[in-house]
């Protein structure tokens, strides 16, 4: 073959090696579409998963406001009825009307706002305190503070009661309030909040010749709005909820709260008003937990999902 045709000849590659500019084939179409198939039902599982679970978790929930509008006399012999005639509104009635509910709603309204208000403030200063000041024996103070969370309420039952006691306190909005008050939880979510805040916001402040409390109430703690939230919350919520100590400082029935009140009817509801009141007052007592939750949810979710809404 002469030297023109070897030329003109077309140049084989080598097999195994790819040609210059030229990627490697990638991934079939057919495969791309298993792929996302697979995704899909994995979302799709998933999903279906998380309904059914909250519809095991909802599903008590229907049943006492269903049953909350069922007349006593029919609930006597049905209890499996929910969504069928007949329907009444008396229970809801008698509840507004009649029965010491509404006293106890005040209660428990008192006890956990006043709850909330002084722990947010307790816990925002020893929590700037901890964050932002040295002071001699801080680390051992701060991790006795840290303590008392594994310290269990029951411990403390005894020692408060006595306490009360001698200093004729019980029945008394203070005495069901103060007990409360030492919150580690609170202490330790401010101070590491406060932690995270910037020291440079402060030093320039205290530059301006203004003072340790004024930076405090001027600057820091409008940052901290998002912290105090949360914790807002949550105290709210352990405060709506607590059954122990009031059991414990509420002897009368007019210092009740409503988780005390609506225990105290339980025992003979059957004689008196029936199950539907029962269920009624069950549905009252929750109203104010769902209408925090409506215009703080956000908060909610953040604060289970142990972050802060900025």
């Amino acid at each position: 073959m002469s030297t023109a045709a070897l030329k003109s000849a077309p140049r084989r590659s080598r097999p195994g090696r790819p040609r210059p500019g030229r990627s490697r084939p990638g991934p079939s179409r057919q495969e791309g579409t298993r792929g996302s198939l697979a995704g899909r039902f994995g979302e799709r599982l998933m999903l279906g998963a998380v309904v059914l679970l909250a519809l095991v978790w909802i599903a008590p929930l229907v049943w006492v406001f269903a049953l909350s509008f069922k007349p006593n006399a029919f609930l006597q012999q049905h209890t499996d009825v929910l969504f069928s005639p007949p329907f009444t509104l008396q229970n809801y009635t008698s509840i507004i009307g009649t029965s010491a509910v509404g006293g106890w709603l005040i209660n428990s309204m008192i006890v956990a706002l006043g709850q909330t208000f002084l722990t947010l403030v307790i816990a925002s200063l020893a929590g700037y305190g901890f964050a932002r000041t040295s002071f001699p024996g801080k680390n051992v103070l701060y991790v006795i503070c840290l303590a008392g969370l594994a310290v269990p309420e029951q411990a403390l039952v005894i020692p408060l009661h006595s306490i009360f006691a001698s200093l004729d306190w019980h029945n008394t909005y203070g005495a069901l309030i103060m007990p409360r008050l030492a919150s580690p939880f609170g202490v330790y979510l401010m101070t590491q909040y406060f932690k995270a805040v910037p020291v440079d916001i402060e030093e320039a402040a205290l530059l301006d010749n203004a003072s340790r409390f004024k930076v405090f109430w001027r600057i820091v703690l409008p940052l901290s709005i998002p912290a105090q939230a949360t914790l807002a919350i949550f105290t709210f919520l352990s405060a709506w909820n607590d059954y122990l100590w009031p059991l414990v400082s509420a002897s009368k029935p007019e210092m009740y709260t409503l988780t005390i009140g609506l225990a105290s009817t339980q025992g003979n509801f059957a004689q008196s008003e029936g199950i539907g009141y029962l269920m009624a007052q069950a549905v009252f007592a929750g109203l104010p937990i769902f209408v925090l939750y409506l215009f703080f949810q956000k908060y909610i979710v953040a604060a289970v999902a142990g972050t802060t809404v900025r």
